[in-house]
């Protein structure tokens, strides 16, 4: 499998064609499991923190079945920070969050605070992956096969996970 740290995945930047192509091709062999009923937990003993405001809302219930499918562990955050938190005090929670997560996805941060939490936790941090707005949302219309929309975004929601973390 091959693995990649893409800011652009991490963050709301737009994907380059090696980072669609990697995508693609793992979230296909993902579908391609989830029907043979092989999928694997290969995230097993992976941590991952998941800052949102609501964690009944679609982005995070989609965000925790994608990761706790793979075998990761969810732990359910309410974001403290803003774009008003001081330096020190983004900076301090980053690493924080750094030490006891595998990688964080910030529901609801600017893409501003995201990277300065990315650049000081040493794990991905992504903003939003889970949103339907997030550029890997447009890639789950690109899955062939009969499996709803939401299951392709599922699928290619944890191609993001297996190479940003795996």
């Amino acid at each position: 499998m091959d693995r990649c740290f893409q800011p652009a995945i991490v963050v709301s930047d737009p994907l380059s064609v090696t980072d669609v192509d990697a995508l693609l091709r793992q979230a296909r062999a993902l579908q391609g499991a989830a029907g043979q009923g092989t999928m694997q937990t290969l995230l097993r003993g992976k941590n991952l923190g998941l800052l949102c405001d609501d964690e009944g809302a679609d982005e995070a219930v989609l965000f925790r079945r994608a990761a706790l499918e793979l075998g990761a562990h969810v732990s359910y955050i309410r974001p403290s920070l803003s774009e008003s938190s001081t330096p020190g005090d983004v900076r301090h929670t980053a690493r924080m969050l750094g030490r006891l997560y595998d990688a964080v996805e910030y529901q609801g941060a600017t893409r501003t605070l995201a990277r300065q939490i990315a650049a000081d936790a040493g794990v991905p941090v992504y903003n939003g992956v889970a949103s339907p707005a997030h550029p890997t949302a447009r890639l789950a219309a690109l899955l062939d096969g009969g499996a709803s929309l939401d299951d392709k975004r599922r699928f290619v929601l944890q191609a993001v996970l297996l190479h940003t973390i795996a």
